[in-house]
């Protein structure tokens, strides 16, 4: 009798001690807006790769474009630096150089006010995460190693009636799938999802089919940020009235941190 009161005694402990799926989410989240104000402060490249394909599911296009991610003013800005792993021509060059001039300019000139809102904006653009903890059902499956570290494998499901606000949190509530959460550091490593239902964008003039699915995953970058290492979207949409089936490869990589007093060099600068 001993032992078994033993026993159960343990096995309540560790159940206490069970970790609560919705508790590692509220928290992923919280640090996930830390990694969001770094995010401003670092460049990186991003290479993006469009296949659409017909009815039988044979490639009919690929287009390929990298882009490099500059700060500007305080301010993510893309620069298209290659067109299908070429670089761009000496046209094309010049017309995005003179576009990024454009608005190096623009930014600098930006007053106070103008700068506070469009921060302001930018952290509004997060906001519907704040609704996944309530948005979703978590089941916590199990844990699984991700590129050698222990991570949280968690199961969403939306909630049955939840009524979102935000209008990206709209969007999310379609989705179902699984997310890998690191256990150190409670940082999303890994996700993987599906539209159960179509979503619309655009007023309804873009929308994206029943079984989308989406692969995402972030990588440690200089031991205090977590940014994207690649992203996947299969689905089949339908623009107006026409049906496209497309996927979208994108990979992230060469992360540099920006430095706030650094110069930025222009082709006219010597």
């Amino acid at each position: 009798m001993g032992r078994l009161a033993a026993l159960l005694l343990l096995s309540s402990t560790v159940w206490a001690q069970a970790p609560d799926a919705k508790e590692i989410i509220r928290k992923s989240i919280d640090h996930d807006l830390i990694n969001y104000d770094r995010l401003k402060n670092y460049t990186y490249t991003e290479r993006d790769v469009e296949r659409s394909f017909d009815k039988q599911g044979k490639v009919t296009k690929t287009e390929i474009e990298t882009y490099e991610i500059l700060i500007l003013g305080g301010r993510d800005y893309e620069r298209l630096i290659a067109r299908n792993d070429k670089p761009l021509s000496e046209k094309e060059t010049q017309k995005e150089q003179e576009k990024m001039d454009k608005v190096q300019a623009e930014r600098e000139h930006e007053s106070d006010s103008e700068k506070a809102r469009r921060e302001k904006q930018r952290q509004g653009e997060r906001k519907f995460l704040d609704e996944v903890p309530e948005a979703f059902v978590f089941t916590l499956l199990g844990e699984e190693d991700v590129s050698g570290k222990p991570a949280w494998v968690i199961q969403a499901e939306p909630k049955p009636g939840y009524q979102p606000e935000h209008r990206l949190a709209k969007v999310i509530v379609k989705l179902h799938g699984k997310v890998w959460i690191d256990k150190a550091e409670y940082q999303w490593v890994k996700v993987d999802a599906q539209a159960i239902a179509a979503v619309s964008f655009g007023l309804g003039l873009v929308k994206i089919d029943q079984g989308a699915s989406l692969h995402f995953e972030q990588t440690r970058i200089n031991d205090e940020i977590w940014l994207p290492a690649r992203a996947q979207i299969h689905a089949d949409a339908r623009l107006l009235f026409k049906h496209y089936r497309d996927n979208v490869d994108m990979e992230f990589h060469d992360y540099k941190k920006f430095q706030a007093d650094s110069k930025l060099v222009t082709e006219t600068d010597h």
